[in-house]
């Protein structure tokens, strides 16, 4: 990867979570971070990594809106970013999240099952 599709991520990500905060008002946006982002060599096309606060259905409708403002979020990148050619935005849910939240819930499940219990001692007869 050059330093230039580098600079370009980092402002991607910027540039976007900036804009969803302050531009798009769809109210099938729930809350959502722009965790990363991936952009080709020839800076035509770029994932944006997303992730939602919320079951299936809230990811699936922050999702629909964020393809229905891909356009306005690409123009204003680039305009932003002061390319010729603004990059193709794919907006795709960052799994990674979501999957270091399960993790986390199955070792403290495991912490709790490890926890030292209370044994009852029962006095039993006299050794042989």
């Amino acid at each position: 990867m050059t330093m230039r599709q580098e600079k370009i991520q980092e402002q991607l990500v910027h540039e976007v979570s900036e804009l969803i905060q302050r531009e798009l008002k769809d109210p099938r946006l729930g809350f959502l971070t722009v965790t990363g982002a991936e952009i080709t060599r020839d800076l035509r096309h770029a994932k944006v990594f997303v992730s939602v606060l919320g079951d299936d259905e809230a990811r699936k409708q922050s999702l629909k809106a964020l393809k229905g403002a891909s356009g306005l979020l690409r123009g204003e990148f680039a305009r932003r970013a002061h390319l010729r050619v603004a990059p193709e935005l794919e907006f795709v849910f960052d799994e990674g999240i979501a999957r270091g939240q399960r993790i986390f819930e199955l070792l403290h499940s495991v912490e709790a099952d490890l926890k030292p219990r209370e044994v009852e001692v029962v006095e039993g007869g006299e050794p042989e």
